[in-house]
């Protein structure tokens, strides 16, 4: 497993104090991007080669949500390569070895110029081959998510500049900010979905489609035409 320690800072909490599912997220892809540039398979390595890892889904159970000032131990590792997909566990542990969160998480590689999936090579791969170890164990949700016939719509919000990354479109955390942002303050997450479907760029415009049933929150983020850019499933106390 390939790992960090931290610290629950204040910018990563919620008005509860606690890591707010965002910041996990976060955390998250801060791991699995430290790995890559430790590895020499990185930003720098990809561009150089037109070559993207793109997210294709979350599953993310937090059993515990760390306090601010809390300590804890992030860490990643693959499970397996099959085609175009990588599949990657993380985790946020106690120092004491406590799983507080666990979470699946499915890629697949990616020609920047051509702008299809493509099958990495053998060299883009190696340095995770040497990481990778077993599945771990959690009840393992489909990548896909059934989205409700009856929605409401929620207010569109128009992709800034803030919401960017490196990619030049959409970070993956950000829908997901966009989505809980339709949940009142104090509802506990306990488990989390994402499928992503397309990249949302600059300037466009995600309209929320909403929709509660029993505990169950599905906030699919759709252009004007009401295709999905994103579609984040929420299970809430």
């Amino acid at each position: 497993m390939y790992s960090f320690d931290s610290r629950v800072r204040y910018s990563e909490v919620g008005p509860d104090q606690r890591l707010s599912i965002t910041g996990m997220i976060n955390y998250f892809q801060d791991c699995s991007t430290f790995q890559s540039e430790d590895i020499g398979l990185g930003i720098s390595y990809m561009a150089a080669r037109n070559r993207a890892w793109y997210l294709s889904s979350w599953q993310i159970v937090p059993f515990h949500f760390p306090a601010l000032g809390e300590r804890i131990l992030v860490g990643t590792w693959p499970y397996e390569f099959r085609g175009i997909y990588a599949y990657r566990n993380f985790t946020i542990q106690s120092p004491e070895g406590e799983y507080l969160v666990k979470a699946n998480s499915i890629w697949f590689f990616f020609d920047t110029v051509t702008g299809r999936p493509v099958k990495p090579e053998p060299e883009d791969l190696e340095g995770y081959e040497a990481g990778r170890e077993e599945r771990l164990e959690m009840d393992y949700a489909p990548r896909r998510i059934t989205l409700p016939a009856e929605y409401m719509e929620g207010s569109p919000v128009t992709v800034m500049g803030h919401h960017i990354d490196t990619n030049h479109h959409v970070n993956n955390a950000q829908y997901v900010e966009i989505a809980r942002e339709v949940l009142p303050e104090d509802v506990r997450i306990r488990e989390l979905r994402v499928e992503y479907k397309r990249a949302a760029m600059l300037g466009d415009v995600m309209v929320p489609h909403i929709s509660r049933q029993d505990g169950i929150c599905t906030v699919a983020l759709c252009d004007s035409e009401g295709l999905p850019y994103a579609v984040v499933w929420l299970r809430t106390d």
